[in-house]
C-alpha cells in the first residue's frame, strides 16, 4: 500500500488506524494532512518525516500545532518564503534568533516585508 492510499483509507473511515501509520511517514505531504485531517492535533510519530520540509513544517505549525514548532524551525530557517510566512502567520511578529538573523543576512525581497512586521 502506497501512503496515500493509506491516508486515504484512514481518512475515509474517519480514525486513525495505527497499522497505517509507518506507511503514511514515508511520504512528507500525506504525513501533514494525516495529522491535521484525521489526527487533528499533533502528531509525534510523523514530525521527524515533516520537518524535513520548510513547507509542510510551516503548515504544519500553523494548522495542526496552532503556534511556534520548533522542530521545524530548522529547515524553515532555510527558506526565506516560509521563514516570512512563519513570522507573520504562526509567531506574528520577530522570529526566534537564529531565524531572524538568517533571514536578515539573506537580505531577499522577503527581508523588507519581514522588518515591517518586526517593527
Amino acid at each position: 500500500m502506497k501512503p496515500e492510499q493509506a491516508y486515504r483509507k484512514a481518512c475515509n473511515l474517519g480514525k486513525r488506524i495505527l497499522k497505517l501509520e509507518p506507511i503514511i511517514i514515508k511520504n512528507v505531504f500525506y504525513s501533514y494532512l494525516y495529522a491535521k485531517d484525521v489526527i487533528k492535533g499533533k502528531w509525534e510519530l510523523g514530525e521527524p518525516t515533516i520537518s524535513k520540509d520548510a513547507r509542510y513544517s510551516f503548515l504544519y505549525a500553523l494548522d495542526v500545532i496552532k503556534g511556534r514548532w520548533e522542530k521545524g524551525e530548522p529547515v524553515i530557517s532555510k527558506d526565506a518564503c516560509y521563514s516570512y510566512c512563519y513570522a507573520r502567520d504562526v509567531i506574528k511578529g520577530r522570529l526566534p534568533d537564529f531565524m531572524h538573523n538568517q533571514m536578515i543576512l539573506e537580505n531577499n525581497r522577503y527581508t523588507k516585508d519581514y522588518v515591517k512586521i518586526i517593527q
